[in-house]
């Protein structure tokens, strides 16, 4: 599968090894190639060393893709991402970021509790199944489950459209997950992002990132 990963911070340096490993053409996508070739140079050469390339523009590294994974900061992906809706025209876009505004004094969800960015975004790419997972987890985490608990902890998905909900569920249980939720329709996002003020406030009291939700059943 070729896949997209657009944008460049510490979720695209998880991913990008972590897709390359199991089999997949991966693509960095940035807004400014030459900015993040002056400002990161260890993700240039991990590029260099799993696809074989730099990053290029979003919309070139969308392109022909069967996957695309939205990694922009939450309160900039919506802006960044509606011109390319052409080039995403039925292109699964599995959404990981958070609607986090760290530029607040006191960080906040923006939006939060009557919509989410994943519904934001649907809503932005109505030809794009959008699928909402991995938002939930550090990092790190995203593509090494057995980090915590063995591997023992829940990963959540949501989305309107249940082919890509199908793709996504099985790029994650190749990453390993063995419990994965699908919450429903992408108005579910709103749920896990959500989850992210509790998340912040684990890892304060936790003194780690390392650990992730555990929904257990009854019976």
């Amino acid at each position: 599968m070729r896949i997209a990963i657009l944008g460049t911070g510490a979720v695209c340096r998880v991913l990008l090894p972590a897709f390359a490993r199991l089999g997949h053409e991966v693509v960095v996508g940035t807004r400014d190639p030459a900015a993040t070739a002056a400002a990161n140079p260890d993700l240039i050469r991990a590029a260099a060393r799993h696809t074989g390339a730099a990053p290029v523009p979003f919309a070139q590294a969308a392109a022909g893709a069967d996957l695309v994974v939205n990694a922009i900061s939450g309160p900039f992906a919506v802006q960044a991402l509606t011109p390319l809706a052409e080039v995403l025209r039925g292109v699964v876009l599995m959404d990981v970021s958070s609607p986090f505004d760290f530029t607040a004094e006191d960080a906040v969800l923006d939006p939060a509790n009557t919509d989410s960015l994943g519904e934001r975004l649907q809503r932005a790419l109505p030809d794009t199944p959008v699928v909402k997972t991995l938002n939930t987890l550090a990092a790190v985490v995203m593509t090494a489950p057995g980090l915590v608990g063995g591997g023992d902890h829940s990963v959540f998905v949501s989305g309107d459209d249940p082919r890509a909900k199908a793709v996504v569920t099985g790029l994650l249980e190749a990453l390993g997950w063995r419990d994965v939720i699908d919450l429903g329709g992408i108005r579910t996002a709103r749920s896990t992002e959500m989850m992210l003020q509790a998340w912040l406030d684990l890892s304060r009291a936790l003194s780690t990132d390392f650990f992730g939700f555990k929904i257990v059943r009854s019976g």
